[in-house]
């Protein structure tokens, strides 16, 4: 009888677009994202409509901020139908104070949209979402993901900080090739079935850790598989600080803004 050779057996197949560093990343946020997650009141609705308010509330808005609004918003109006019905007026008086009214003129198009064209229904597919006015790629893949479970990725200014320096993508903001870079490293994150809590891992990491001026490396939970603490040490977060300490002017924390 031949001998039988064992071996170690293949090697599970790389995801394309996923770094060698992404599942310890991946372990390691979501481990800490079950912890230490922020407690907001959309977090865990699985109403699409609700999801959809608040994700274009976020927009440029500081989260505190939207808590109140929010509320009292889908209290005013409960339902896309509502909401549809309402007079343009009467919209963006629900809106003041909480600035930057474009939004408030598209979510009371979108809803339009959707009571007369879609059945009174959010749609569910991020192509379909995106062709509604006022949502953009990332509002479109956070409304899949959060309120459908898509497994699709979100990518805002937060979450594209954290991916920029985790896996050392450069090249200046907004540049397309650093854009796409970044949603084929997020596509390929994305753990399947647990994309609404993945893709707000990433928001909160960029909103108390990583963040833009001032980012607590040494305190990061996800350090170990940081290439920029990697390359650089703990002492890249107080050199951060320290320039954008003379810049004018002050970071919005907790903040959507999505990336093309």
């Amino acid at each position: 009888m031949p001998a039988i050779v064992t071996g170690p057996g293949p090697r599970p197949k790389r995801v394309p677009g996923l770094p060698a560093e992404g599942p310890a990343f991946q372990r390691l946020l979501l481990a800490w994202y079950r912890r230490h997650r922020r407690r907001l009141p959309w977090r865990g609705v699985r109403d699409p409509y609700a999801v959809l308010v608040s994700e274009i509330m976020l927009q440029q808005t500081q989260v505190t901020r939207v808590v109140d609004y929010w509320q009292r918003f889908l209290a005013r109006y409960p339902t896309l139908e509502d909401l549809a019905a309402a007079p343009a007026d009467t919209v963006r008086e629900s809106w003041a104070g909480l600035g930057y009214y474009a939004r408030a003129r598209n979510l009371h198009a979108a809803a339009k949209v959707m009571v007369a064209e879609l059945g009174a229904r959010v749609p569910h597919e991020v192509a379909e979402l995106r062709k509604l006015p006022g949502i953009g790629r990332y509002t479109a893949g956070a409304v899949a993901s959060l309120a459908y479970g898509a497994d699709v990725p979100a990518v805002d200014t937060n979450a594209a900080r954290v991916l920029a320096r985790v896996f050392g993508v450069r090249g200046r903001k907004g540049k397309a090739r650093r854009e796409r870079r970044l949603w084929t490293i997020a596509a390929a994150l994305v753990p399947r079935g647990k994309s609404a809590d993945w893709n707000q891992a990433l928001m909160d990491l960029g909103a108390t850790y990583c963040t833009a001026r001032a980012p607590r490396c040494p305190l990061c939970p996800v350090r170990r598989s940081c290439g920029l603490v990697r390359r650089n040490g703990d002492r890249q977060g107080a050199w951060i600080a320290r320039k954008a300490g003379g810049r004018r002017g002050r970071a919005r924390v907790g903040t959507r803004a999505g990336i093309a």
